[in-house]
């Protein structure tokens, strides 16, 4: 049996992307944004702000309005996220293009597995609750505790035991069933919305208003701690692929701002 995978691509600006026809490239935050002649800009990509949207909740939702999307729009089998400069691969090479995961490389392991997690970051001298306290703001995170703690108590424990970890699943990419994307995604959002009418952060800058988008990541290992350990996705049903990126990363700028955050309090101001 052939399953219908679509994983779309978050990005927003042109940029290469892979040829094999499972990729869908979506342009997020689209709504509102104009080219330089000051018309709709127009990069060749499904907008995100078609159909049943969030658009223009990007700024702070960051892919998370492309995963929205996604569940709300499309009708194929497995659905994934993925990003312009980060994907998932079969192996990892120089060729970064030539590694890029495809349909037949996936395709023995569709109707058997239920979800397709990133490899997982460590964070060695870190935990995920120590480094969010870092390098942005935990009051973010304890709400978010709060809120399950009403809306999903069950889930509780794991998000005690999850925060402790000094590892995750993170970008919130994913390939999961629909069906059970369709279970996620209506847990997460209705947390996120929650948590959106519940905070108050004026004072942020835009890089650390885009906090919905952080705490997605976190709390998608939450949701698959509480899933794994209810047996809705057994061991067998989840694996575990490399991720590669798209471009060079500044490990002596990232290391460095790590180091600050961890020692001297810098909150992170950019990515790497």
């Amino acid at each position: 049996m052939n399953h219908n995978v679509k994983i779309i691509i978050a990005a927003h600006k042109k940029y290469k992307m892979p040829e094999d026809k499972m990729y869908l490239p979506l342009h997020v935050g689209a709504e509102g944004k104009k080219d330089s002649t000051g018309n709709e800009l127009n990069l060749g990509y499904i907008k995100d702000n078609t159909g049943d949207n969030i658009s223009n909740l990007n700024p702070s939702f960051c892919e998370l309005t492309g995963l929205y999307w996604a569940w709300k729009n499309l009708d194929v089998d497995y659905i994934g996220l993925a990003h312009y400069r980060r994907h998932f691969a079969k192996i990892k090479g120089k060729d970064h293009w030539n590694t890029v995961l495809t349909y037949d490389d996936i395709r023995p392991y569709l109707g058997k597995v239920k979800v397709f997690v990133p490899k997982k970051r460590w964070y060695v001298i870190e935990t995920l609750y120590s480094h969010y306290e870092h390098t942005h703001y935990t009051v973010q995170l304890d709400l978010t505790r709060k809120i399950i703690q009403e809306r999903y108590p069950t889930y509780l424990d794991s998000y005690d035991r999850v925060v402790k970890h000094r590892y995750g699943y993170m970008f919130n990419m994913m390939i999961m069933e629909k069906s059970l994307l369709n279970d996620y995604c209506t847990w997460l959002f209705d947390i996120l919305f929650e948590l959106k009418n519940r905070i108050d952060m004026p004072e942020l800058s835009a890089y650390q208003g885009r906090f919905y988008g952080r705490i997605s990541e976190i709390i998608f290992n939450v949701w698959i701690d509480y899933e794994k350990n209810t047996g809705c996705i057994k061991k067998d049903e989840l694996i575990e692929l490399p991720y590669i990126h798209m471009e060079k990363i500044n490990w002596w700028k990232k290391g460095t701002a790590f180091l600050r955050a961890k020692y001297f309090n810098k909150k992170y101001e950019g990515s790497f």
